[in-house]
């Protein structure tokens, strides 16, 4: 399957590690085309660079952006997202005080993005899972929310492929509570020393 990952950051590369392992082809857009050009070449022959252009031929597109500049390309390319499988894997925390969402209240960030290319079968995933366990060989449980059945399956094939479990939660009302989820997550990393993550269920299972 061809994956387009919007970004070139530490996330973008955890998912497209796991991609490529799991033998998709993977291209890397981003508004910057050497970065993304970089990432692609870290990551092999199954991925490549390109400047954020458009979606022509990716069956999946994974927004490996923050919340601001995921609406901000959901919105730019809502006639191309329509049909497609899209991922929203944004954490819309304040940075500020690390004490709530920046979300309108009620909303979840996949909602909005949701809203921004209303033909997009949005699902939301990889939000609670850390770009440095992505990046190596650990088994994760990632958590999924979508109103498309048929978009929560392609997701969660790609996620069987990379040697991660889906876990679905229910329809995109349920991203509010991942997000939240995340915040918490993130607030009470000092106290458990990087540990905890959703690998735990994984290996009690």
């Amino acid at each position: 399957m061809e994956v387009l990952i919007v970004g070139s950051g530490n996330m973008a590369r955890g998912i497209g590690l796991r991609l490529v392992r799991g033998g998709h082809r993977v291209r890397i857009a981003d508004r910057e085309p050497d970065k993304a050009a970089d990432l692609a070449a870290e990551l092999g022959d199954s991925a490549a660079g390109e400047p954020l252009n458009n979606t022509a031929g990716a069956e999946v597109v994974v927004l490996a952006t923050p919340y601001e500049g995921s609406k901000e390309v959901a919105s730019m390319w809502a006639g191309e997202l329509a049909g497609k499988t899209v991922v929203d894997i944004c954490n819309p925390v304040d940075f500020a005080t690390f004490d709530g969402l920046v979300t309108p209240a009620g909303r979840s960030a996949a909602e909005e993005i949701a809203a921004a290319a209303p033909g997009a079968r949005v699902v939301k995933a990889f939000n609670t899972t850390f770009a440095s366990r992505l990046a190596n060989s650990t088994p994760l449980d990632v958590f999924i929310a979508g109103d498309d059945p048929d978009a929560k399956r392609t997701v969660s094939g790609l996620c069987l492929d990379a040697d991660l479990r889906p876990i679905d939660v229910g329809g995109l009302k349920h991203a509010a509570a991942l997000e939240a989820f995340q915040l918490l997550h993130m607030k009470v990393q000092d106290q458990i020393q990087g540990g905890w993550s959703t690998e735990l269920a994984f290996k009690a299972a």
